[in-house]
């Protein structure tokens, strides 16, 4: 095994054992659906990891709702609730590569990437997924953000590194504007959505640690977990409802 591949094994040995693979909370993401102002009926969730978002839409809509993620475990587990909740019917997994979904064009009245679009670029997700949207069609898509113009040394060299592309609000909203999208609403997650995440991802990481002594994967989450415990409200994500123009 490469260590590229051993770091990946040990990542997802973490992240096997945690519900949430990002930052958010219930109330956040009902917020951001309050905010759609059609019923929507065809969702694409991208990005969905195990489904966390994809069963609250699911419970609070009647839509059909396709999950996507190019993670065939996340999505196993997620197949595995929905069968259980007698959910199959409406809601379907496809195990793709955000880059390259397949479907066509205005497929869906309301796409949703929470804590996912930074995988392939914000403002290239902006562009490539305007197109799989009906006319006048939502798109809920989260980022992290800078929420202070001067951030520390910690955060700022942690998150150049893990996220160089990370802007802040204003630039966020230009980018938004520029890609020819109606601006509905935008909120900065609670600390609650923060905590949702790296609670049980830190007690994850106890729980394992002692099996991965030499895990470049279990230093570098850890890592992560000591920047957001000293320095959130530096950054934090930021929630986007947009609407196709």
């Amino acid at each position: 095994m490469t260590p590229e591949d051993q770091y990946m094994a040990d990542f997802m040995a973490v992240f096997s054992g945690v519900e949430r693979w990002g930052p958010g909370s219930d109330d956040d993401s009902l917020r951001a659906l309050r905010a759609v102002a059609h019923t929507p009926q065809r969702i694409v969730d991208i990005g969905c990891g195990k489904g966390f978002v994809t069963r609250l839409l699911a419970q609070h809509t009647r839509a059909h709702i396709t999950a996507v993620d190019n993670e065939p475990g996340a999505l196993q587990a997620l197949q595995q609730y929905l069968d259980q909740q007698g959910l199959s019917p409406r809601v379907q997994c496809v195990n793709a590569s955000m880059t390259e979904l397949p479907f066509g064009q205005a497929q869906f009245d309301l796409i949703w990437a929470e804590a996912s679009a930074y995988v392939m670029g914000f403002e290239a997700a902006l562009q490539q997924w305007q197109p799989l949207l009906q006319h006048d069609g939502y798109l809920v898509i989260s980022d992290l953000v800078w929420l202070t113009q001067q951030p520390s040394t910690e955060a700022t060299t942690f998150w150049k590194q893990e996220y160089p592309d990370m802007q802040s609000v204003s630039r966020r909203l230009q980018q938004i504007q520029q890609a020819g999208y109606r601006l509905m609403d935008h909120f900065t997650l609670s600390e609650q959505a923060w905590r949702d995440y790296y609670l049980p991802l830190k007690a994850r990481v106890a729980e394992v640690k002692a099996n991965m002594p030499d895990s470049c994967a279990i230093v570098d989450i850890e890592r992560e977990i000591g920047v957001f415990e000293q320095h959130l409200g530096e950054f934090g994500y930021q929630m986007f409802v947009l609407q196709r123009s």
